[in-house]
């Protein structure tokens, strides 16, 4: 245990970001010279607040297993390079989570039911930041090769963590990725000020100096077909992630200005990073109006405020939720909040409790206004509330309703993989499709989720490719696909 009194004598302390008026004027992480030295001054004590309790339930809130009191104990010593080998037993990549994941541990802290939780996602991006600044990351090739090779279709979380597991199980990896980079979400859906790329690109460099091999601009199902991967590779693992947007079928939708997030965010992420982006979908000047309430939502958001948006509304057509854990949610399970991201603070307004009738349209076809009108539920359904629809001004209109499953049309329907009900590449517990030598894990297979999930996966994913290739593995296994922990 760290400080047998420390969350009697501390209170809960998260890291200070940089003034609002100072960060909307640049693309950098919204905290001082990176979140993980932001939280230096601090974190020695917050993990001291650890309680190292017998049954520690936020092992059962993550799902990737990570052993939380160890690491918190272990910073607390000062041990940051024993900290970070016992983080990176359970965790591929921590500067992702610590920096993008919702922290369910946190909501499953033991100390969490009377007071405020442990920092445990602020102590995870501690370690893993001091360790890359004190070199204690390095490359760790395999000592030998198994002669097996294996294919991994998207390097999104999911991808990587797979490859990087099996590349260091002596398999010859090779990662496919239809864009120009490596990354998938983590570096074309995610903006700068929240992860910036240096933080992905260090960790390709490792996978790089391992063995892993990347394989850019290659549209796996065109380029290179689904009977051609599997006459060339002994495995194969889906992981091109949950990529299909949802729309939202309203009168208007053919207007000019009406875009999907996913259409929006990579164009602006490229140009933060110095590229040129023809015909880019810009907010400048214009009264933007975001549909949906979640995390891509905030991202719109806060790339909207950065690049000179007139007024950003984002809509969401549930209620507002509230402040304190609902009773139907009680502890250890995740609750439905009242969050305040970064890009919420910097401004825009959020209207909960809308629906979107009709896009109104000027004369050059392009979009001027939203109907919107109030609703309720009432028995499961959405009712409206009558007398209060209005308009609302929008000459740019973003859909961040989230996504509805993967592409099947291609690879998928090459291999001629079973769907499931939900249109997921159907799997079971070992993450094994309809077909011989060919997994499915992260979004692809489970549908749209958290980053925490698809690094668990990819990683489960990899211990069941090992194991059928070689007939057993020492890869650990954090879930099963079938699995649920107390995270909704």
């Amino acid at each position: 245990m760290a400080d047998p009194k420390g969350f009697l004598k501390e209170s809960r302390q998260v890291a200070s970001r940089r003034p609002v008026e100072e960060r909307v004027n640049d693309w950098n992480e919204v905290y001082p010279n990176g979140i993980g030295r932001a939280l230096l001054p601090i974190i020695t004590p917050q993990a001291g607040r650890c309680m190292d309790c017998g049954i520690p339930f936020c092992h059962q809130g993550c799902p990737l297993g990570n052993i939380i009191p160890e690491w918190n104990d272990l910073v607390w010593r000062d041990d940051w390079e024993a900290a970070i080998e016992r983080l990176h037993a359970t965790n591929n990549f921590p500067e992702f989570t610590g920096r993008l994941c919702p922290a369910p541990c946190e909501t499953a802290c033991v100390l969490g039911i009377n007071q405020d939780p442990v920092t445990i996602k602020n102590v995870e991006v501690s370690i893993i930041d001091r360790a890359w600044e004190s070199g204690f990351v390095k490359p760790q090739p395999p000592e030998w090769l198994s002669g097996k090779t294996v294919a991994v279709i998207g390097s999104g979380p999911a991808g990587l963590a797979a490859a990087q597991q099996l590349t260091r199980a002596g398999h010859t990896v090779a990662v496919y990725e239809r864009s120009d980079r490596i990354g998938g979400l983590l570096r074309y859906g995610i903006p700068e000020f929240k992860m910036e790329k240096q933080h992905v690109d260090r960790r390709l460099d490792q996978m790089r100096r391992e063995g892993t091999v990347f394989r850019t601009g290659v549209n796996v199902g065109t380029d290179i077909t689904g009977d051609q991967l599997r006459a060339r590779y002994d495995a194969v693992v889906i992981a091109t992630g949950s990529t299909i947007p949802r729309d939202l079928a309203a009168t208007g939708r053919e207007l000019g200005g009406i875009h999907q997030a996913m259409d929006f965010l990579p164009q602006a992420n490229r140009v933060a990073v110095g590229e040129s982006v023809e015909g880019q979908i810009r907010a400048d000047g214009k009264n933007v109006v975001i549909i949906g309430g979640g995390d891509t939502g905030a991202d719109c958001l806060g790339t909207s405020i950065r690049q000179g948006a007139a007024s950003i509304t984002q809509l969401e057509i549930m209620p507002q939720p509230g402040e304190a854990r609902p009773a139907a949610q009680p502890w250890p399970t995740y609750p439905m909040l009242f969050r305040v991201s970064s890009a919420h603070e910097e401004g825009g307004d959020r209207v909960y409790g809308v629906s979107t009738k009709e896009f109104l349209g000027d004369e050059d076809g392009n979009v001027r206004a939203l109907r919107l009108v109030d609703v309720t539920f009432e028995g499961g359904k959405v009712v409206e509330v009558e007398g209060t629809e209005r308009d609302l001004p929008a000459e740019l209109v973003l859909f961040a309703m989230g996504f509805t499953g993967p592409e099947t049309d291609s690879v998928v329907h090459q291999l001629e993989l079973e769907l499931d009900e939900r249109n997921n590449v159907k799997r079971d517990e070992t993450y094994r499709t309809s077909q011989e030598g060919v997994f499915a894990a992260g979004d692809a297979g489970r549908g749209q989720s958290l980053i925490v999930w698809a690094i668990a996966e990819g990683r489960a994913a990899a211990a069941a490719v090992d194991e059928y290739l070689t007939g057993s593995t020492t890869l650990p296994v954090p879930i099963k696909s079938t699995e649920r922990p107390l995270v909704v």
